[in-house]
């Protein structure tokens, strides 16, 4: 069964312009069976021993084949990228390949040739509404430009965000038992930390430090912990790890889209308030970080702190899906005095709002008192105005409060 994309109608947009697109992505996101319902023929790179060998001998073999042809796990074989833009080149014509991948190569260089020839779309987990666990009542795209619906409890309860936070949004474990779930992610992250993150760029690590590594993570997502402290943190009976080797491990983690960076956004201030530049980390699906934790859904009802930052960090995953969708991109912001905001998404127009993110009703009082003092930071002659300050919540309405913040049910937020 195909659950629907938001990514859908970029992928199709994006062959009408160029002559390839590549899907890149986590593994088990979802790219192959996306790509596959459009292709009209496919070769699978990590299955297909053949074709692997093929390439070598006349790539042309493997890239003869119906438009779309899907190019799975491409990868796999770099030296595919080359092939496929020179037969962009001769065939002068658009959506030709479809190349799916959930590992950025090592040589990064032969990336850069495809400028021009082929397109790149960023496929993500599933977003609450694609689960259909949101109503998308509230759209991204109408906050940007100042537009707020109110909206009816779309009925999540706290028990069903923490079941979302355990299950993430995978497309092949949907109908799965919680126990089922939890044994998916944590086979996942031991699939990376023995095997994939030294097949990404060929250099072996210790398994075990690359465990502790992705379990500090796990413990410190949502903030802007330094890679000192992760070192310190990750560290074992040797004492700390190096920071270097904690960046090299980073690194690794992000050429497999499973580890990822929110930027701070940089707007011009009244204030003498200095920005920080430090990114918040991330996993692309929160459900890594509970695997990585040895979590349960009863585990996260004891740790409320630990629940509030796995929270604001799946509500970060589906703004970024969101925003995609509007051209947009995902920030955060935090000053040298303390004054922080979750998630500021921003288009290429410059439209932009600010969220906090709460899990209980009871801190929207002190989030929408700190989304105003922000606003008022903000110079407005030379950076536009917020289209909607917002905090967003776990559960209840959705409405506008007195005070101009709006009050946004993370079941009810889409594209």
């Amino acid at each position: 069964m195909y659950y629907p994309r938001i990514a859908d109608k970029e992928l199709v947009n994006r062959l009408e312009s160029a002559g390839a697109v590549v899907i890149e992505g986590p593994k088990a996101c979802g790219k192959t069976v996306m790509a596959r319902q459009i292709a009209s023929s496919e070769v699978l790179l990590d299955i297909d021993a053949n074709a692997r060998q093929a390439i070598a001998v006349d790539p042309n073999l493997v890239l003869s084949g119906e438009v779309p042809r899907l190019i799975d796990e491409w990868q796999i074989e770099p030296s595919i990228w080359n092939h496929i833009r020179r037969t962009v080149d001769e065939r002068q014509d658009v959506g030709q390949f479809i190349l799916t991948g959930s590992a950025i190569p090592a040589d990064d260089i032969t990336r850069h040739t495809g400028a021009g020839r082929i397109s790149r779309l960023k496929l993500r987990t599933m977003s609450l509404q694609e689960t259909a666990h949101s109503s998308g009542d509230v759209s991204l795209q109408d906050l940007l430009i100042g537009h707020y619906t109110a909206c009816a409890d779309p009925g999540l309860k706290l028990q069903d965000i923490i079941e979302q936070l355990c299950w993430g949004g995978w497309p092949g474990n949907i109908g799965l038992s919680n126990r089922a779930h939890l044994t998916a992610q944590r086979d996942y992250l031991e699939e990376i930390q023995r095997v994939d993150i030294a097949r990404v760029d060929g250099v072996r690590r210790d398994p075990g430090n690359v465990s502790r590594v992705i379990r500090s993570l796990a413990r410190n997502v949502a903030t802007l912990v330094s890679a000192r402290t992760i070192a310190a943190d990750a560290g074992g009976a040797d004492g700390p790890l190096d920071d270097d080797t904690v960046r090299d491990y980073l690194a690794a983690l992000q050429r497999l889209m499973i580890y990822e960076e929110q930027p701070a956004w940089s707007p011009h201030l009244r204030s003498r308030s200095i920005l920080r530049k430090s990114p918040k980390r991330h996993f692309v699906d929160p459900s890594l970080a509970v695997a990585a934790l040895g979590a349960t859904p009863e585990l996260l009802l004891r740790d409320l702190n630990s629940l509030g930052l796995l929270f604001e960090s799946m509500v970060y995953r589906d703004l970024s899906v969101y925003a995609r969708a509007c051209d947009s991109s995902v920030y955060h912001y935090r000053d040298n005095t303390g004054l922080e905001v979750d998630a500021i998404v921003e288009n290429r127009q410059g439209d932009w709002c600010a969220f906090e993110v709460k899990l209980g009703a009871g801190q929207v009082d002190k989030a929408a008192v700190s989304l105003l003092k922000f606003r008022d930071r903000v110079d407005a002659r030379k950076s536009k105005v917020p289209g909607t300050l917002g905090v967003i919540v776990s559960s209840g309405y959705g409405f506008l409060r007195n005070d101009g913040v709006a009050v946004i049910p993370i079941g009810a937020l889409g594209p």
